[in-house]
């Protein structure tokens, strides 16, 4: 397959992004670096990222052979990359090991999670902003392929709408050249008319009308940071923070971390989306504290550090 450079270009500046807020979150969770973010400053290198990254990797490496989400492609990635120590949430460990050790298959293990439900976890929304730049010049297929990729470890109707959420705003943010004033709500309301009706949705709704609210924890306490690691409490927080500071990254994620809750995982969500913009990186003091893409990812030795 003939890979188009300008789609990998996009999806590997939306990994870096998505790296370095992962990166970046998972520091505040370290007790010694409390002082650090009331007085916002950064922590000492190196940065490690987590699974959120890690799985992030396989959805860019799967696009990158494949061309779409590939199903069967995506969890074998998944569970070939999957490393213990990334901290993966219980039932996607469980699964992974699974899949890797005894040839399980994903779609009776995805299936029958909570009773036959699925999980609603935000798992599938982490990873997926590389997958919305990849496919920016079609936002309703980003949408369509989110939609795939959830499906491989998360099946509940919210965490499949919060994958598409994410994946939207990255289209949509990698295809608006220059952030203005009104961005920030254009880019929730293509969110919203893209995304099923759901939690998610109504949540990114309240998010709209809260774009001029200026303190992250008043919209936490409404809008949820990812504390119950549901996609409807992670998705419309983080995305506010993504649209309220689209054109700066180091202020959206010090929005984020602010609010608490899953810091890693808000922080990955807003980091990805807002990197695939072309004027949107991350502070190069930000991406040198960052630990590496690993080298299995193509292309990852040009994206950035």
């Amino acid at each position: 397959m003939t890979v188009d450079p300008a789609r990998r270009d996009r999806a590997l500046a939306s990994l870096r992004g998505l790296s370095v807020g992962d990166a970046l979150g998972s520091q505040f969770f370290v007790p010694a670096h409390y002082p650090l973010l009331r007085r916002g400053e950064l922590p000492p290198a190196p940065w490690q990222w987590t699974d959120d990254t890690e799985m992030a990797c396989s959805v860019v490496a799967v696009l990158d052979t494949r061309g779409a989400a590939d199903q069967d492609a995506l969890a074998a990635a998944f569970a070939e990359h999957y490393d213990v120590d990334r901290g993966y949430g219980p039932m996607v460990d469980r699964m992974l090991r699974q899949i890797a050790q005894e040839g399980a298959d994903w779609r009776e293990l995805a299936a029958a999670l909570f009773d036959g439900r699925g999980s609603w976890g935000n798992g599938a929304a982490m990873r997926v902003a590389p997958l919305g730049a990849w496919f920016a010049d079609d936002p309703a297929r980003a949408a369509a392929e989110a939609q795939q990729s959830s499906y491989v470890t998360h099946q509940h109707r919210e965490a499949v709408c919060g994958t598409m959420a994410v994946a939207v705003a990255a289209a949509l943010r990698a295809s608006t050249p220059a952030w203005g004033p009104d961005s920030g709500g254009a880019l929730l309301d293509g969110v919203v008319e893209l995304v099923p009706r759901s939690a998610v949705q109504a949540g990114l709704r309240r998010a709209r009308d809260m774009l001029d609210y200026g303190d992250p924890g008043t919209v936490a306490a409404v809008l949820g940071c990812g504390r119950r690691t549901s996609a409807q409490d992670t998705v419309p927080f983080a995305l506010w923070a993504a649209a309220r500071h689209g054109g700066d990254f180091e202020r959206a994620l010090w929005t984020t971390v602010q609010a608490g809750g899953d810091m890693d995982t808000t922080c990955a969500i807003v980091g990805g989306v807002l990197a695939a913009g072309p004027d949107c990186a991350p502070p190069s003091a930000w991406t040198q504290r960052t630990e590496p893409l690993p080298e299995w990812v193509p292309g990852a030795d040009l994206a950035g550090r």
